[in-house]
């Protein structure tokens, strides 16, 4: 054959290829009547199984029998996903736990932040909340998800990422941990200065006190001088340190709302090695609310260490038409080689794609949690 009459001929077989996809599609349908009418789970691994198993031993050659389970396992996800619309559709979306409220109450609410006055978290509270806000701070990022459980403050601000050291990971596992939710977020741009006492000099310095990710993000500027490199809890620490001991050989690497609340001098800066440096903050509470115009959502989940079940599961968000923005993997402490992924995607609780996409996920992953929607 020639090549017009090769590409005939494969045109005739996908005809034949779409055709019987309809068909199983239509009997994917009938399926999801029965599970309805049964209540049998959708999601069946041992029969997949069977099925990529039985057919890859139809296959001839070791390439075509991996293509083939392959083209099975894409199929039988996308069976999964169409009666998981189908079941949604008829018996409603699942339960999240969530209310909607037209606007976020932060007015005389009480905030709360890690570290001391001057930190970056207290720059994203004073920058979301607004100065005359009821602010105080604790000295660890777990104390701030306490106070909220406990009811000792209203919603936290608690950094997750940064656009140049990336991800906050301790903080992940914080998310988890508690049953705080999130309700909204603020980006910080992060713009470092070297603060010196009021009466010292670039000339002066000695040794550089900061929270060792300032150090990294200034390091362009820092390694250009002589000067010792110390590492501090965090960078409103370092600025309390200097203005304390009143040595003009000591500098630190902060924020402005540090050096204006220690009323130390701006020696030099922005001294960022990224001028666009931000971190992103989110602004959590208790109550399981999210605004009429919420366009995030968080979640997490977990999946056993096998082939092909993180595919499936963003399967969900791509058969319904929903946009993902993140995804970061942790391991679960108690079991090697397990792992549960923080995802955010885009779109309201209200969605139907959205909540078709969360239908099938709560369905076939484990300890599935909604962080918020914001």
């Amino acid at each position: 054959m020639d090549l017009l009459e090769i590409r005939g001929r494969l045109d005739q077989i996908d005809t034949q290829i779409e055709k019987l996809f309809e068909e199983r599609m239509r009997l994917c349908s009938e399926v999801a009547e029965y599970q309805i009418a049964t209540g049998k789970a959708v999601y069946d691994a041992e029969r997949e199984k069977q099925k990529i198993e039985s057919v890859q031993a139809m296959a001839e050659g070791e390439f075509n029998k991996q293509a083939v389970a392959e083209l099975f396992l894409q199929m039988m996800t996308l069976s999964r996903r169409y009666q998981y619309q189908t079941i949604a559709g008829r018996v409603g979306g699942p339960d999240l736990g969530f209310h909607k409220v037209e606007k976020l109450e932060t007015a005389g609410k009480r905030v709360v932040f890690q570290g001391l006055e001057g930190a970056y978290g207290h720059a994203a509270a004073l920058q979301f909340f607004g100065k005359d806000a009821d602010i105080h701070h604790v000295r660890r990022f777990e104390d701030m998800m306490v106070e909220i459980q406990e009811g000792k403050a209203d919603f936290a601000v608690l950094p997750i990422e940064n656009s140049s050291a990336g991800a906050v990971t301790d903080n992940y596992d914080l998310l988890l941990k508690y049953d705080n939710v999130i309700v909204a977020e603020t980006f910080l741009p992060v713009h470092h200065y070297l603060l010196g006492t009021p009466d010292a000099e670039l000339s002066d310095v000695k040794r550089v006190f900061a929270h060792p990710q300032a150090l990294m993000q200034s390091s362009d500027f820092l390694n250009q001088h002589d000067w010792q490199q110390l590492s501090m809890e965090n960078n409103a620490v370092a600025a309390q340190k200097v203005r304390d001991e009143k040595d003009p050989s000591q500098a630190a690497v902060a924020g402005e709302v540090a050096g204006e609340i220690y009323r130390l001098k701006k020696l030099a800066g922005p001294i960022n090695n990224c001028p666009d440096n931000t971190t992103r903050f989110l602004i959590l509470a208790k109550d399981r609310v999210y605004q009429a115009g919420a366009e995030k959502i968080s979640l997490c989940f977990e999946l056993p260490h096998r082939s092909g079940t993180l595919y499936s599961m963003l399967g969900n968000f791509i058969f319904n038409d929903v946009n993902m923005r993140m995804i970061e993997s942790r391991p679960i402490p108690e079991e090697s080689w397990q792992y549960r992924f923080f995802v955010d995607i885009e779109g309201n609780l209200e969605d139907a794609g959205v909540q078709n996409a969360l239908y099938g996920i709560m369905r076939e992953a484990k300890n599935v949690k909604i962080l918020g929607n914001y």
